[in-house]
C-alpha cells in the first residue's frame, strides 16, 4: 500500500513539474515569428469573418497548411476571449496529452515506474519542451501521431482491442488534416505485420477479422471531416482562387514538397545531429541502451521492436528528401522515450551513466554562466548588434544576461545539491529553471521586438487615431499587431506591384493615408527626410511614408529592383 502511495505521489509531482515547465509564460507574450504570427493571424481572421473552411492571410487565401491548428486557436479564443492565451494553449494541451499517452503505454506494457520514466524522459528532452512552448503545428502533429501510436499499440500488443484500433486510425487521419505527415503513424503496422508473420510473441495484427477494416474507414472519415466540405464548397463556387487553393494544399504542399524540396536543404545525416543535440539529456542514455535493446530484440520482445522500428522508418522517410527541418523528427521522440524507459532504472544506477549526465550538465551550466557574464562585462558590441538588429534596448540586454546567469546558477546549484551520482535530478532542476525563467522573465523582455508590437504601437502613435494605414512588403506580425483595420495588397505578390497599388490607394485620400514599408522598399523616389523611421523588429527596419514624401511618378530604378528582389526572396514564404 505504501508503495502505491509513493507511486501516486511521484505521479502528482511529475504533473506539477510538467505544468510548471510547459505552462510558464502562458499569456505573457504575443506570437513570435517565423510561424506563430501567421497561424494566429489566420485564426483571428476566421473568428472575424466567420469563414473557417477557407483560411485567409490578409486578403489572400492561405493554402500552405491545413487549418487544424488555426481551428483550435480560433475555438479557444471564442471560449476564453484572450488571444495571448488562446494562440499558445493548443501546444500546451497537445504536450500534456502526449505525455499522458507515453506514461500510460509504459504503465500498461511494463509497470507504473516505467511509465513515469518514459514521461520524464520526454519532458526533459530539449526539443519536446522547446516546440511545446511555441504555437506551431508540430506539437499538434506529434500529439495526433502519438495518440495514433497509442491506439495501434494497445491493439497490436495488448489486444485485440478494436476500439483502440479504430481510434489509432482516426487519430492518424486527424494528423493528416493537421499536417500531411500524420499518415506516418500507420508505419507502425509494418514491423507489427513482419513480427506477426515471423511468430514473435505478444504481437498480432488480427488482419483476418472483419473489424480490421474499421481502421481504414475511421482514417478516411477523419480526413473527410475537412476535405469533403472544402472540396464541395470549392467546386460549387466555381471560383478559380478556391480551385487553386485545393490544388496547392492537396498536391504542391504535400507530395510535390516531399519529392521536389524547394527549401531547407540539408545533408542525409542531418537528423542524426538534431537528435544528438535537441534530444538531450534523454539521448545520453543511448550508448548503453543500444546493446540492451539488441539483447531484447534477440529475445523477440515486440514491445521494443515496434517503437524502435517505427523510429527507424520515420528517420528514413524524412532523410530521403533534400528538404529537412529539425521539427520533422519530433514525432519519433515519444516512442524513443517509451523504448528507453524500461532500461532507465538500471542505467541510472550506473556510475558511468551518472558521470556523463553530470559532465554534460556541468558544461551546459558553465556555458550559460559564461554567456551571461560575457554580456554583462564584455564589450558593448554585442549589445549594439542586438539593438540594431532586433530592436532590443541596452537595459533589456542586461536583464536578459541576468536571466541567463540565473539559468546557469540553477544548473550548478543542482549539481552541488544532488551530487554527481544523482545528476539526473540535477538535470530536472537545471531545465526547470531554464524554462521557467525563459517563460516568466524573458518572454516580457523580448516580446515588443520579437512580436513587432513595439513597431506597430509606435506606428499607430505617429500617424494618429484618424489616419488610415496600408502595409507593403509586410509580415504577418505587422497585420496581427496593428491597432486599427489595415489595408494590404497581397502577401506573396511582388513587392513592387504591391507598392504601385498602395500608391494609387494613397492618392485617393492623400492627407490621411500612410504606408508602412520595409527598408528595401524605400526607393530612390521616396524622400527619407519626410518619411518617419518607426523602428526595428525581427531584423527588419520599418518606415512610415506620407503622400508628400513620394516623388511621383515613383518608378523603381534598376538598383531599387535588385534591392527589393534580394529582400523579398522566393515567392514561397514557408522558409
Amino acid at each position: 500500500m505504501s508503495g502505491m502511495r509513493a507511486q501516486g505521489s511521484s505521479l502528482w509531482l511529475f504533473w506539477l513539474v510538467a505544468l510548471l515547465i510547459l505552462g510558464a509564460g502562458l499569456g505573457l507574450r504575443d506570437p513570435w515569428p517565423s510561424d506563430e504570427p501567421r497561424f494566429a493571424l489566420v485564426a483571428r481572421q476566421m473568428v472575424e469573418s466567420g469563414n473557417w473552411w477557407f483560411p485567409h492571410r490578409g486578403s489572400e487565401l492561405y493554402s500552405d497548411k491545413p487549418p487544424m491548428l488555426m481551428w483550435w486557436q480560433a475555438a479557444l479564443y471564442s471560449v476564453l476571449g484572450n488571444w495571448r492565451v488562446a494562440f499558445l494553449l493548443p501546444s500546451l494541451l497537445a504536450a500534456l496529452v502526449t505525455l499522458g499517452c507515453v506514461y500510460d503505454l509504459g504503465r500498461r506494457l511494463w509497470n507504473r515506474q516505467v511509465g513515469l520514466y518514459a514521461a520524464w524522459g520526454l519532458l526533459l528532452a530539449l526539443q519536446f519542451v522547446f516546440q511545446s512552448k511555441k504555437a506551431q503545428i508540430d506539437p499538434l502533429v506529434m500529439m495526433f501521431i502519438t495518440v495514433a501510436n497509442y491506439g495501434l499499440l494497445r491493439h497490436l500488443l495488448l489486444g485485440p482491442a478494436w476500439r483502440w484500433w479504430a481510434l489509432g486510425w482516426f487519430a492518424a487521419g486527424l494528423g493528416v488534416i493537421t499536417k500531411g505527415v500524420g499518415v506516418l503513424a500507420l508505419l507502425m503496422l509494418v514491423p507489427a505485420a513482419l513480427a506477426s508473420l515471423a511468430g514473435w510473441r505478444g504481437v498480432r495484427v488480427h488482419a483476418g477479422n472483419p473489424r480490421f477494416w474499421l481502421g481504414p474507414v475511421c482514417f478516411l472519415l477523419a480526413i473527410g471531416l475537412w476535405l469533403v466540405p472544402v472540396a464541395v464548397q470549392a467546386l460549387a463556387t466555381g471560383l478559380p482562387e478556391y480551385r487553386a487553393y485545393l490544388d496547392d494544399i492537396l498536391l504542391r504542399q504535400t507530395a510535390k514538397r516531399y519529392a521536389q524540396s524547394w527549401d531547407h536543404h540539408q545533408p542525409l545525416w542531418y537528423f542524426l545531429g538534431t537528435m544528438a543535440t535537441m534530444w538531450l539529456p534523454t539521448l545520453l542514455l543511448l550508448p548503453w541502451a543500444v546493446p540492451a535493446w539488441w539483447r531484447r530484440l534477440r529475445r523477440r520482445d515486440a514491445r521494443y521492436l515496434l517503437p524502435l522500428a517505427w523510429w527507424a522508418l520515420l528517420l528514413l522517410f524524412f532523410s530521403i528528401p533534400d528538404g529537412k527541418r529539425d521539427v520533422y523528427i519530433l514525432p519519433a521522440l515519444p516512442m524513443v522515450c517509451l523504448a528507453l524507459a524500461p532500461l532507465a532504472a538500471g542505467l541510472l544506477r550506473r556510475r558511468d551513466v551518472q558521470a556523463l549526465l553530470a559532465l554534460v550538465a556541468g558544461v551546459v551550466s558553465l556555458a550559460l554562466l559564461a554567456a551571461g557574464l560575457a554580456v554583462l562585462g564584455g564589450e558593448p558590441g554585442f549589445e549594439t548588434r542586438l539593438v540594431a538588429q532586433r530592436g532590443i534596448s541596452a537595459g533589456q540586454v542586461t536583464a536578459l544576461a541576468w536571466c541567463v546567469l540565473a539559468m546557469g546558477a540553477g544548473g550548478m546549484a543542482g549539481l552541488l545539491w544532488f551530487g554527481w551520482r544523482n545528476a539526473h535530478k540535477a538535470w530536472v532542476l537545471l531545465l526547470g529553471v531554464v524554462w521557467v525563467v525563459y517563460g516568466l522573465l524573458a518572454y516580457p523582455l523580448l516580446n515588443d521586438s520579437s512580436s513587432a508590437r513595439g513597431v506597430m504601437t509606435r506606428a499607430g502613435q505617429l500617424v494618429g487615431p484618424q489616419a488610415e494605414l496600408a502595409l507593403v512588403g509586410w509580415k504577418e506580425q505587422n497585420l496581427l499587431m496593428a491597432d486599427r483595420p489595415v489595408r494590404d495588397f497581397g502577401f506573396k505578390r511582388d513587392w513592387l506591384l504591391q507598392l504601385d497599388d498602395a500608391l494609387q490607394w494613397q492618392d485617393q485620400h492623400a492627407a490621411r493615408r500612410w504606408l508602412l514599408l520595409q527598408q528595401p522598399l524605400m526607393l530612390s523616389c521616396i524622400d527619407r527626410e519626410q518619411a518617419l523611421f518607426v523602428g526595428t523588429a525581427n531584423r527588419r527596419q520599418w518606415w512610415l511614408v506620407p503622400a508628400d514624401a513620394v516623388h511621383r511618378p515613383c518608378q523603381a530604378s534598376a538598383a531599387d529592383r535588385q534591392q527589393v528582389r534580394q529582400a523579398q526572396g522566393p515567392a514561397d514564404d514557408e522558409l
